[in-house]
């Protein structure tokens, strides 16, 4: 079994927030691959499924940001799981805003949730999904930045994320990252299409006729009893 974390806060208040990036990842990999329904679980929210073929575990920890590692030690030992089998997801500052990278180990960089996930498992060698929100540009307004709710001028890049994720959950949980981060970046950045680009040309206007009309040609003078009549025409 592999057990996928997402990390958040929980309850309604917190559910759109940049730092619940994590638990929205998991919501559409459950509702777009069939997953159990959720239950109260080891501290936390969990839901089973498959994943090609992979069972998987999706936990999302109801113990707030800062003491994650409460809910995952229980589920991993419960599973008896190794630290290889736990991929968390997480929002990262540091990564722009709608890209993905994947990593095993490494520090938490200052962020709450794997700095409590490392003390409960006495190790960083877990694997993690990190997920770009960007940076609000300084130190002080993080805490701000990451409890606020995404902007609707984010939407677009987040839904693509987020479908790019739940799209490429089969390979994740199979262990081909590559293919996970390809299926995240063509959502990121689609391919050209194939049309050739003679096709794509709006058609020329046709050119204007330097014929002139009949009714265009007016005689150099004119009667009295012709300019009245023109008045009638």
């Amino acid at each position: 079994m592999k057990l996928f974390v997402g990390l958040g806060n929980p309850g309604t208040k917190y559910a759109n927030n940049r730092h619940n990036i994590g638990f929205m990842a998991l919501d559409r990999i459950a509702a777009d691959h069939g997953f159990s329904p959720w239950k109260a679980q080891f501290k936390g929210l969990t839901s089973q499924g498959n994943l090609g073929g992979q069972k998987v575990l999706l936990l999302k920890p109801q113990t707030f940001m800062n003491v994650s590692g409460e809910s995952v030690r229980p589920a991993m030992d419960f599973w008896k799981l190794t630290v290889a089998d736990i991929t968390v997801f997480h929002d990262e500052l540091d990564l722009a805003p709608g890209k993905a990278r994947v990593k095993a180990g490494g520090g938490h960089a200052g962020h709450n949730g794997i700095r409590s996930i490392h003390q409960h498992l006495s190790t960083d060698a877990y694997g993690r999904v990190r997920l770009g929100i960007g940076h609000p540009g300084h130190k002080d307004a993080v805490a701000a930045y990451v409890l606020n709710d995404f902007t609707k001028s984010e939407q677009d890049w987040l839904d693509d994320l987020i479908r790019g994720i739940s799209d490429g959950a089969e390979a994740l949980a199979s262990g081909d990252t590559t293919r996970f981060l390809n299926t995240i970046a063509l959502y990121n950045a689609p391919p050209r299409s194939s049309t050739k680009t003679e096709d794509k040309r709006k058609p020329r206007p046709a050119p204007e006729s330097t014929t002139t009309t009949p009714a265009e040609i007016q005689p150099k003078t004119r009667t009295k009893i012709q300019k009245l009549l023109d008045k009638f025409r």
